[in-house]
């Protein structure tokens, strides 16, 4: 089970290595070197279509290390995986809000830096870590974040990139277009105040070079200090944070969901925190809220456009997109991308879409921030893959507009779908699932079949999970032209029929908090559901067998999902040379009786998979149809031609 493979002596690792990759295993062990990617060789983005992807937040497994023993309990064809956001936190710890473009320190791996001492940093462990995952033939995923914590360095060093408000009490009492020249005139004015923080790079003589003409990476040194001094940095933007707090500069918070824009403070005695410093942090809420309208106070989005009449309305001039934000965003993850050689995106809060009149019908190069980044990357690697956060909701209540046409203007490649979001076997679960398919073969990106992400594994969704779970991976791994994502700790997930401690659920680690209702007192623990485990292992098992015959065949249904939802038995094979027929029942609750599945060619075909019972008591065969007098509740089941070997 994985707790158990990521307790292995390092030594026991390295060995599985040196077993399965003998001499290979040493350049990749090599941070200045680059192991080929499974998938740069491809031409365009067309193989993260029907990728199977693995999301692994660092910090439930302990370091960056263990994502190499994790990663070995997985098949081939679980062949993609996604690292959750790997840079330094800012509020709350929140990896969603990143305060630097720095490494966060806390993934270091000690065991790595003992047994190999030239890998002394964060930055070296992780390389070698993606090295080590393209030799097992796993193509590597980066999180795009189109927003940063709200006095995050980027946002410090560079304001002209954001949006400001100065707030009184309750009051946001200036909003203005150009609030970020007051800010740039107090930031330069402490750090005038305080010199460099680096000795030897002196200050120039006014803000407007020290902004614009100095490099970011000399504008950094001489706001925090060298990038190693975490401590040290730390205290120099808290400083600069305290400065701002005390004039009311604070950056103008994301958003999600329309209407998007025009923020007040939330007058409720509870919306308010008080940090540390005992400092009083108000939130905020959209003046006129919609269904999915929510305000991340800790959270600030670049500041792509400027707005219309100095932002009297909280209206955006979409004519008039700020070039220099977008270049300077798509320009550090292009060197991200390059520096640790990922091979796709994970593009967060890609269901934003802001313009009230919904998705033009001419987008430019400036339509969408995420989609612009993947175009950057693409120039350089035209393998580069963008697998979308969105939930393919419908028009115009996560986004403005139609999200699917959203997704395509976006360059979108797969997108994460919301199929997670209900227990197997329900109505809206398989009247989406058919829906799913119907956008698979009609539109230019892939839904995905997810099985399970960090934000479900919570304790609100305990039901989602409570049964179904060999046919979510079943599907998932043999659906073979759909892209599916999983969750780590989905394969072992426990049962809760109650809530489990927060310590047993992986979002409550996208965050670190020690108190109050999502705080979490100590590491991540494992689910102990054994049965489940080796249920699954019979299916990575038995896709590690067969995959390799079926590859990315397009299916063939011989019993569609069904649009109504109320059929709950499904049926493919492959539409080329039928080498498999799989046959679930999504009902978790009663077992189906009398069924019979079309054949696809008069072969005799033998059962010699089941999921979940012995293969002689589940079936009687004919010429050109499997008749079941029972197929159990949840049950998978696999058949081939009688003369296969």
């Amino acid at each position: 089970m994985p707790e158990v493979a990521i307790q292995m002596p390092f030594t026991e690792t390295i060995r599985i290595l040196e077993k399965g990759f003998g001499a290979a295993l040493y350049p990749a062990l090599d941070p200045g070197k680059n192991v080929s990617s499974p998938v740069a060789g491809q031409r365009d983005t067309e193989w993260i279509k029907t990728a199977n992807t693995v999301g692994i937040n660092i910090r439930t497994i302990g370091h960056v290390w263990n994502i190499i023993p994790y990663a070995l309990t997985l098949p081939g064809v679980q062949n993609a995986i996604h690292i959750l956001p790997i840079w330094e936190p800012g509020v709350v710890a929140s990896l969603y809000g990143p305060a630097s473009w720095n490494i966060n320190p806390e993934f270091y791996s000690k065991e790595l830096a003992q047994h190999f001492p030239e890998l002394q940093t964060v930055d070296q462990q992780l390389k070698v870590v993606i090295n080590i995952l393209h030799l097992c033939g796993k193509a590597v995923g980066m999180d795009v974040v189109p927003h940063t914590d709200r006095y995050s360095e980027m946002a410090l060093a560079n304001p002209q990139h954001f949006e400001w408000l100065q707030r009184k009490d309750l009051v946001i009492t200036d909003n203005r277009s150009n609030l970020h020249e007051k800010v740039q005139a107090l930031i330069f004015d402490h750090v005038q105040r305080n010199k460099s923080a680096t000795a030897g790079l002196p200050l120039p003589d006014n803000a407007q070079v020290f902004f614009y003409d100095v490099s970011e990476t000399d504008r950094l040194r001489m706001l925090f200090g060298d990038k190693y001094d975490y401590w040290g940095r730390l205290a120099r933007r808290k400083a600069i944070v305290s400065l701002l707090f005390e004039q009311g500069f604070e950056t103008v918070p994301a958003t999600m969901g329309p209407p998007y824009r025009g923020i007040e403070v939330d007058p409720d005695p509870g919306a308010l925190v008080t940090d540390e410093e005992g400092r009083v942090w108000r939130d905020y809420r959209i003046t006129k809220p919609q269904k999915f309208s929510r305000v991340f106070g800790p959270l600030a989005r670049y500041k792509l456009y400027e707005s219309k009449d100095d932002n009297r309305n909280w209206e955006l001039d979409f004519e008039r997109p700020n070039h220099a934000a977008w270049a300077y965003a798509c320009e550090r993850y292009r060197r991200i991308q390059a520096e640790f050689d990922f091979d796709f995106m994970r593009g967060d809060m890609s269901h934003v879409q802001m313009r009230p009149e919904g998705v033009p019908h001419q987008r430019d190069e400036y339509y969408d921030l995420l989609g612009a980044v993947k175009q950057t990357v693409l120039r350089e690697k035209p393998y580069f893959g963008y697998f979308a956060e969105s939930f393919l909701a419908p028009p115009g209540e996560m986004a403005y507009g139609d999200e699917c046409d959203h997704l395509e203007a976006s360059f979108a490649d797969s997108t994460l779908g919301d199929l997670q979001s209900e227990p197997v076997g329900t109505t809206s679960f398989i009247r989406d699932f058919a829906q799913y398919r119907v956008w698979l073969e009609t539109r230019q990106f892939a839904p995905n079949f997810t099985i399970m992400t960090a934000d479900k594994d919570d304790p609100r969704f305990d039901k989602f999970y409570l049964a179904g779970n060999e046919a979510r991976y079943f599907i998932a791994l043999f659906l073979t032209d759909m892209p599916s994502y999983m969750g780590l700790g989905f394969e072992c997930r426990d049962v809760h029929l109650i809530p489990a401690p927060n310590e047993h659920y992986t979002k409550l680690y996208v965050f670190q908090m020690p108190d109050g209702a999502k705080g979490t007192r100590g590491p991540f623990q494992w689910g102990k559901n054994e049965r489940l485990y080796a249920n699954l292992v019979r299916q990575k098992k038995l896709a590690d067998q067969i995959i390799p015959d079926i590859g990315n065949a397009q299916t063939r249904w011989l019993v569609a999902p069904d649009p109504a939802g109320r059929r709950k038995l499904i049926a493919w094979t492959q539409s080329d040379i039928p080498r498999y027929v799989f046959v679930v029942n999504l009902d978790t609750d009663n077992s189906i009786e009398n069924i019979s599945v079309p054949l696809p060619d008069d072969q005799t075909w033998r059962l010699f998979f089941a999921a979940l019972s012995e293969p002689e008591d589940a079936v009687t065969d004919h010429s050109r149809e499997i008749f079941m007098k029972t197929l159990i509740p949840g049950e998978c089941l696999v058949f081939q031609p009688q003369q296969t070997t």
